[in-house]
């Protein structure tokens, strides 16, 4: 199904997480909080008519995937690298999602000034990734 079709949305939003990822050597020693929040572009009219939790994403499967890439060895430098690896993971693993969209937010990043968060948000559609065989 062609992500435009589909305008329903699972959202998870403030999943919080560990990591050691970062630019600077402090940050891969030491560590910090990073918090992700996802929307995932699915046909939900199956699972909404049957009322069956086999028609729809598994939260609890999301979350571990995104744990996964988080708190990962080794790191990555930069949070764009942690956002497309949660996109492309999350492609890979559930083919109900037609488009998956990533924040990654970095509230202690390492920059002068007062802010809440720096972060960054990417949008991945399942017709240009590659998708493996082992898929929900």
């Amino acid at each position: 199904m062609k992500s435009e079709s589909v305008r329903d949305e699972i959202r998870l939003r403030g999943l919080q997480f560990f990591g050691y990822h970062g630019v600077l050597p402090e940050e891969t020693v030491t560590g910090q909080r990073f918090v992700v929040n996802l929307a995932l572009r699915v046909d939900l009219r199956r699972a909404g008519n049957l009322d069956a939790v086999e028609e729809t994403v598994d939260y609890g499967q999301v979350y571990r995937t995104v744990e996964e890439i988080v708190t990962s060895h080794p790191p990555k430098r930069l949070i764009e690298a942690v956002a497309e690896s949660i996109a492309t993971a999350i492609l890979e693993r559930f083919a109900t999602v037609a488009l998956v969209k990533v924040e990654v937010e970095k509230p202690g990043a390492p920059i002068p000034g007062i802010f809440d968060s720096v972060s960054v948000c990417i949008e991945r559609s399942a017709t240009k990734a590659v998708r493996s065989s082992d898929r929900q």
